[in-house]
C-alpha cells in the first residue's frame, strides 16, 4: 500500500480542508494517508506564535497583518527566516517521515515548502514533494527549487510563480482541491432569490453590517448567514435581527458542513475571499460580492477575481444595495459574472493531484520520463 504524508497548518481552515479533501481522494484509490499539522506536532511555541497569532492579527489587527504579509513577501526574508524555522521543526518532522516512510509528501501551507525543501536538500527525503498553493497569488515563501511540483489555483497563479523564476514545467494549474460534493448540484431549490453570506471559519464581525444594510433593501429575497465558529456573532445577529426582518426569510447558522448545498440554493455569495471559499464558489458558478477581506493574500485574491469579472468588490458596505439591486434586476449584468466564472472553472483538482503524484512516484523510480510527466 502506497502512503501519502500531507502537511498542513491551522492558520485559517482552508489549509486543513484542502488536506482532508486530498486524504479522502488518496484513500479512495487505496493509499494510506496521514495528515500532520506541522506546527502543532513540532513546536508548541511556533504554533502559538503563528497559528494563534494569525487569528488575533487577522481578526483584531488586520492592517498590521497585511503589512507583515507584504513585508515578508521577498526572497531576503524567506532566506533569513527559513533556516530558523527549519531548525525549530526539523527533528520532530523528520521523525514523522522516518516512521511513516511516505511515497509522496504534499504541503497545503506555504511553510511546508520550507520544511520539505530543506529535508530534500539535506538528503533526508528522496520521495516526490508537491506544494498546493491555496491562494490566487503565491507568497514568496512558496518558492523553492527543491519542490517537485506546484499545484496552483489558476493560470494567473502559475504566471505569478513563473515571474518568481519557478520552472514552468513544475506548475500545474489544477485549482485548489475542494470536496467532491461541490462538483454535483442539488436540484431541490425553489425560485426565491437567495443571498448567502459567509465570513470564513472565524466569522468576521463585518457580517453584521452587511445584514443591517441588506434588510433596508427594497427587493424581496432570502438571506442565509453562516457565522462559522463565531458564536458571539451568531448570538448578536439572532438577538438583533431574528423576528425583525419584515417579510424576508432570514436564516442564521453557526458552523455548518452543508456549504455545498447552501451554495446550490443561492444566487449570490457575499463573503471574504479566502482561497478555499473562492474555489468552492467557482466550482458552483455562483457570483461573489466581496465587501470585506483580510489584508494580504485575500486582497490579492480580490485582484484576480475582479480582473476575471468573477466578483464585485465593494469598498464601502453602505453601497452594497446598489450592486445587489443591479444583480437582481438586470439579468444580463448577473449573467456577465456567472459566465465569467465558467471561464476560470477548473477540473476536479484532488483527482488530478492524485494522478500527478502517481506519475511523480513512477518518475522517481525511473519508469516515467520528464516529457511524459508534462503531457
Amino acid at each position: 500500500m502506497k502512503k501519502v504524508l500531507i502537511l498542513t497548518a491551522s492558520t485559517g481552515n482552508g489549509h486543513n480542508e484542502a488536506a482532508r479533501c486530498l486524504a479522502r481522494e488518496y484513500e479512495a484509490i487505496g493509499y494510506e494517508s496521514k495528515i500532520v499539522d506541522m506546527l502543532k506536532s513540532t513546536s508548541k511555541m511556533l504554533d502559538f506564535v503563528i497559528s494563534d497569532g494569525y487569528k488575533i492579527l487577522a481578526n483584531k489587527l488586520p492592517r498590521i497583518y497585511g503589512k507583515l504579509y507584504y513585508t515578508s513577501d521577498k526572497k531576503i526574508y524567506k532566506d533569513a527566516f527559513g533556516p530558523v524555522f527549519y531548525k525549530m521543526c526539523e527533528d520532530k518532522l523528520y521523525k514523522h517521515v522516518q516512521q511513516y516512510q511516505p511515497d509522496v509528501i504534499i504541503g497545503t501551507h506555504a511553510f511546508s515548502v520550507i520544511l520539505m525543501s530543506s529535508l530534500k536538500k539535506d538528503g533526508k527525503i528522496d520521495c516526490p514533494v508537491i506544494s498546493i498553493v491555496t491562494d490566487f497569488k503565491a507568497h514568496y515563501s512558496y518558492v523553492d527549487d527543491n519542490i517537485d511540483a506546484y499545484v496552483t489555483a489558476s493560470e494567473y497563479t502559475k504566471e505569478g510563480l513563473i515571474e518568481r523564476n519557478v520552472c514552468p514545467s513544475k506548475i500545474y494549474p489544477y485549482g485548489i482541491p475542494v470536496k467532491n460534493e461541490f462538483y454535483s448540484k442539488s436540484h431541490s431549490r425553489d425560485r426565491v432569490f437567495t443571498i448567502l453570506i459567509m465570513g470564513g471559519s472565524m466569522g468576521t464581525p463585518e457580517i453584521s453590517k452587511v445584514v443591517k444594510n441588506l434588510l433596508m433593501n427594497k427587493n424581496k429575497f432570502r438571506i442565509v448567514v453562516v457565522c462559522g465558529n463565531n458564536k458571539t456573532l451568531k448570538k448578536h445577529l439572532e438577538s438583533k435581527y431574528l423576528g425583525k426582518a419584515g417579510n424576508r426569510d432570514l436564516r442564521i447558522l453557526g458552523y455548518t458542513t452543508e456549504v455545498s448545498k447552501l451554495m446550490d440554493e443561492s444566487d449570490i455569495l457575499i463573503s471574504k475571499p479566502g482561497g478555499l471559499t473562492v474555489s468552492e464558489a467557482i466550482v458552483k458558478e455562483i457570483p461573489m460580492v466581496i465587501p470585506f477581506a483580510i489584508p494580504g493574500q485575500e486582497e490579492e485574491n480580490i485582484d484576480f477575481l475582479v480582473k476575471s469579472n468573477a466578483a464585485i468588490y465593494i469598498d464601502n458596505i453602505k453601497d452594497i444595495n446598489l450592486y445587489i439591486d443591479r444583480l437582481i434586476e438586470d439579468p444580463e449584468y448577473y449573467m456577465l459574472y456567472k459566465n465569467s466564472i465558467k471561464k476560470i472553472y477548473t477540473c476536479n483538482s484532488a483527482n488530478m493531484i492524485v494522478n500527478l503524484s502517481e506519475n511523480l512516484i513512477e518518475r522517481s523510480m525511473g519508469s516515467v520520463t520528464d516529457f511524459q510527466l508534462s503531457m
